[in-house]
């Protein structure tokens, strides 16, 4: 459970300054990207879920679910705002999302961490499958491992 007074909450739109800010704060937000993405992108997500601070009523995490709706969801993009990390919203946004998922009828979630992060997901249940390999689409070689 978060310390901090953070109410968790799946919406369909928000402020896009303050989803910027979040993909900022995860290190994942480039200057060439079209903020005018933010709301399609919300939209686009089966699931898109914030962590609020309930006394300024901005967003202080986020995460969301892209699924086939039926039996498999995605998380992506789980972040929480750097100077409020450490404080368990990151979580309880991520208990959050699993409960969201659930309650919608997926009964298969998988996530992309991070490295050095899996401690953290294991705490809520996820496990690192070394049966499993994750791939990423490369023609341009850009992304190299």
């Amino acid at each position: 459970m978060a310390t901090e007074p953070v109410l968790f909450r799946v919406v369909r739109a928000w402020n896009k300054d303050e989803i910027i800010a979040l993909y900022q704060s995860a290190g994942w937000w480039r200057n060439y990207y079209d903020p005018k993405g933010i709301a399609p992108l919300i939209k686009g997500s089966f699931i898109f879920a914030l962590g609020i601070d309930s006394r300024t009523g901005k967003a202080v995490a986020m995460g969301r679910v892209l699924s086939d709706q039926i039996i498999t969801g995605y998380i992506h993009d789980l972040c929480v705002l750097t100077d409020k990390r450490g404080l368990g919203i990151g979580m309880g946004i991520l208990d959050f999302i699993i409960q969201e998922a659930k309650y919608a009828g997926l009964s298969s979630l998988f996530l992309v961490a991070e490295p050095d992060t899996t401690v953290f997901y294991k705490k809520s249940g996820f496990i690192c499958n070394k049966g499993l390999i994750f791939l990423s689409y490369n023609p341009d070689g850009q992304y190299e491992t």
